[in-house]
């Protein structure tokens, strides 16, 4: 099943596009979003250098008929709100697709990122057209499930290579001490990576 990551420009005329363009140092993290008959209820992280005026910013949009602040600190805070204007909220719901949270919004600008079939994710982005707002595809990728490709044995080896570094970089780990932690000869866990390396990359690009 394929994933993908979108970034999508939000309308001028929604207050989240026009606080994030007023703030647009600003972060916006979506931490939950929910339906309420004819309004979204979401619980935002804000992250910012004028913290009390992009709050008081939010405060004075029409379209935010309630916001609690749960918490604040010197440049973060956590706010409930609900609002007449849930675009994102209503594209996700009238695609038929799982909102994956958190997401981001920046400058006007919401990063997301959805796994679903590629019918679930081409009516998202009709709905995004519907619903008037632009986007670019940074990526779709078909996600591999490694332990449906391999053995046991393998999957294991898999596993602790990758708990010991070795696939890092720089290198955490050398085969000969990737070997001895799983308990084989060097050249049954060089034999046998190549094997699990060889399985998922042609999955990956067969996919």
């Amino acid at each position: 099943m394929p994933t993908a990551k979108l970034h999508i420009t939000l309308p001028d005329d929604v207050w989240i596009a026009q606080v994030s363009s007023a703030h647009p140092d600003a972060e916006f993290r979506v931490l939950a979003a929910f339906p309420a008959d004819e309004t979204g209820v979401g619980l935002l992280e804000i992250t910012s250098s004028d913290l009390p005026s992009v709050v008081a910013d939010m405060d004075d949009r029409e379209d935010i008929v309630r916001l609690d602040l749960q918490q604040a600190s010197e440049e973060s805070a956590l706010v409930e709100f609900e609002t007449t204007a849930p675009l994102l909220l209503f594209s996700v719901q009238e695609s038929g697709l799982p909102l994956e949270l958190p997401f981001v919004i920046e400058d006007a600008t919401a990063e997301v990122e959805l796994t679903a079939s590629r019918d679930r994710l081409s009516a998202f982005t009709a709905q995004l057209e519907a619903f008037g707002m632009d986007f670019d595809v940074e990526y779709v990728r078909e996600m591999v499930n490694s332990e449906s490709l391999l053995t046991q044995r393998q999957q294991e080896l898999l596993n602790t290579a990758v708990d010991e570094g070795y696939y890092d970089t720089p290198r955490e780990c050398s085969l000969t001490e990737l070997a001895d932690e799983a308990g084989v000869a060097k050249s049954t866990a060089s034999e046998t990576l190549h094997r699990v390396e060889e399985k998922i990359v042609k999955e990956y690009v067969g996919s």
